[in-house]
């Protein structure tokens, strides 16, 4: 039998999880790193050659597989040297795939999600969903746990949540159900243009049995004939939003109630597709209804993604701490408004980048609450509405947001500013307010 060898090129997380699993496939493993310390290096041991520097197109010919990390553009020029010699080139989610064929993974389920913005909500949502509804599950790839360490024969569902960049080393997945999301310019110093980026997204619904998409999003239809199709959207059809003669506003299911969506804990209209994306997702899979709905109740999001902090006196608190740009917080706040009974409340600042803080004008016209800046750049972000208040710090922004807000008002932490000007990451700040808005609620025990 020739001797098995491969190449895996970038450390970390995940290159660790392809080393680990291709040793224990019996496969001989060189690793390739560009840098000079790679992280990870002292947990290889003494089987596995490292070699570090500017990759090698001539010494990667040389081996017949080649796992790419999905930072590592397949236009580099040491891979199209490869890849014109005959070297096959995948990522770890083709070696995922190709293992869950095999007979002690082929009873499991798997839902493979991607989209511009949200799939990480979504594939964690569902995750807990499962979980709910007391079924084996594994949720990992592109966020949290690396696809290969997922493995075990004891899961019965995979939940996947997949980038452009891991698409592209990807063909034999085969999901029960996938999905895009939506489509937004991203990534664009990688691919040629936008359309090429959107392309890429649709790889996904050629590894699936059934696809589910956004029916406000063009982007995001299957171009695949007869396949079959569900899908989400604003409107009343399929998986969508239906109001009552109160103007209550449902998750439903062909017309038919699931959720009123002030029942939900996560906040905005985005949000709402979010859960639809996931139930969906879930029934397709089997999942317990009850459970799901149940799941959506409680289930706060994401740390500091539109995460669900405390309900004080009536008055819902955010932490999106993680909106560090501007059009991350443009997509928190749009429509917000018009999803809560009070008044809307924001916190901005930080460290703007040299960002273009005009682009929050008309967003923060929809906010009839406080607007509330702190930081380095609090000054630029004032400019955008006459009402703007600066204030010194977080703890200053929260004493005087609490000090005018009443029940049936929402109060959200969306800097569009990076934080280091003040903590040491976004983490640290949400945590900070976390932590305000908590003693908050001590502050109301007897």
């Amino acid at each position: 039998m020739p001797e098995k060898k491969v190449a895996v090129l970038g450390l970390g997380i995940t290159g660790l999880s392809c080393v680990n699993f291709l040793q224990q496939e019996g496969y001989q493993v060189s690793v390739f790193d560009t840098r000079e310390n790679p992280p990870g290096a002292d947990k290889l041991n003494a089987q596995v050659k490292l070699f570090k520097g500017p990759l090698s197109g001539a010494l990667l010919s040389g081996f017949a597989l080649i796992i790419a990390s999905p930072g590592i553009a397949l236009a580099t020029p040491a891979l199209q040297s490869a890849a014109q010699a005959g070297c096959e080139i995948i990522g770890d989610i083709e070696l995922f795939a190709r293992k869950l064929k095999t007979a002690a993974y082929r009873h499991a389920k798997l839902v493979t999600i991607t989209g511009s913005n949200g799939k990480s909500t979504v594939t964690s949502l569902l995750g807990e969903m499962a979980i709910e509804a007391n079924v084996k599950v594994a949720v990992g790839g592109n966020i949290g746990i690396p696809a290969l360490d997922l493995l075990a024969p004891e899961i019965e569902l995979y939940i996947l949540e997949l980038s452009s960049f891991q698409l592209e080393t990807t063909h034999s997945l085969d999901a029960d159900i996938a999905t895009i999301l939506n489509v937004s310019e991203d990534h664009l110093d990688r691919y040629a243009s936008y359309q090429d980026y959107a392309q890429t997204k649709q790889l996904i619904y050629q590894q699936s049995k059934k696809a589910l998409f956004n029916r406000d999003d063009l982007l995001t239809y299957p171009n695949i004939e007869k396949q079959p199709q569900i899908s989400f959207g604003f409107d009343n059809r399929l998986y969508g939003l239906i109001t009552d003669a109160d103007n209550k506003i449902f998750l439903a299911k062909e017309g038919t109630p699931l959720l009123a969506v002030e029942l939900l804990k996560l906040s905005g209209k985005h949000n709402w597709m979010n859960a639809l994306a996931a139930f969906a997702l879930g029934e397709t899979v089997n999942l317990d209804n009850a459970a799901m709905l149940h799941t959506l109740q409680k289930y706060s999001g994401l740390a500091h993604r539109c995460e669900f902090v405390a309900d004080v006196n009536g008055v819902r608190w955010i932490n999106d701490s993680k909106a560090t740009n501007v059009g991350a917080t443009q997509a928190a706040l749009c429509g917000l408004s018009e999803t809560i009974s009070g008044n809307l409340h924001v916190i901005l600042g930080g460290e703007g980048k040299g960002a273009d803080f005009s682009e929050l004008t008309q967003v923060l016209a929809e906010v009839k609450g406080s607007i509330v800046c702190f930081g380095k750049d609090a000054e630029k972000i004032a400019r955008c509405n006459k009402r703007a208040q600066r204030v010194e710090n977080l703890d200053a922004a929260v004493k005087l947001i609490n000090s005018g807000s009443k029940a049936g008002d929402l109060v959200i932490l969306s800097p569009a500013c990076a934080s280091l000007d003040m903590y040491p990451n976004f983490m640290a700040r949400g945590d900070h307010f976390k932590t305000l808005v908590n003693s908050l609620k001590m502050e109301l025990t007897p």
